[in-house]
């Protein structure tokens, strides 16, 4: 069906070096994805201390599969050197932070947003996962 290879990781590519689907971000880009995850996380424990604390109902506790999605996909762009807005709309940065260049190959974009969805959709696993656990706590 013609798919696309993607590398999963590149933790071991150069910093500031891009590789399609593989790596888009420079050492200051993902310094700010670790911030990201790190906030992301942290917000995610206290949500999930709070409800448990209040009694919250159940089902509330799904709340927490949020900012529980943020803060993993924070961390896993920051791993896989990847941002997946960036790796979505077609661009890389291996600057200062907020400047990006626009990936002009279309086999080099397709590579992207199919690893920006990678890394969405694996967020998404772990916040749902963590809100599954949350909810399955005994009130």
């Amino acid at each position: 069906m013609g798919g696309v290879n993607i590398p999963l990781i590149a933790y071991d590519t150069p910093a500031g070096e891009y590789r399609p689907g593989a790596c888009n971000i420079g050492p200051a880009e993902i310094a700010r994805r670790r911030r990201a995850g790190t906030v992301g996380i942290g917000a995610a424990v206290v949500l999930a201390a709070g409800l448990l604390v209040v009694g919250a109902p159940t089902a509330t506790r799904w709340l927490v599969a949020l900012p529980l999605a943020v803060g993993a996909v924070g961390f896993l762009q920051a791993r896989f050197r990847f941002c997946a807005a960036y790796g979505a709309a077609g661009v890389r940065n291996f600057g200062d932070l907020g400047e990006t260049e626009r990936v002009e190959d279309p086999a080099a974009r397709r590579a992207d947003r199919a690893k920006a969805a990678v890394i969405v959709l694996a967020g998404g696993a772990i916040g749902f996962a963590g809100a599954l656990a949350l909810v399955l706590v005994p009130a």
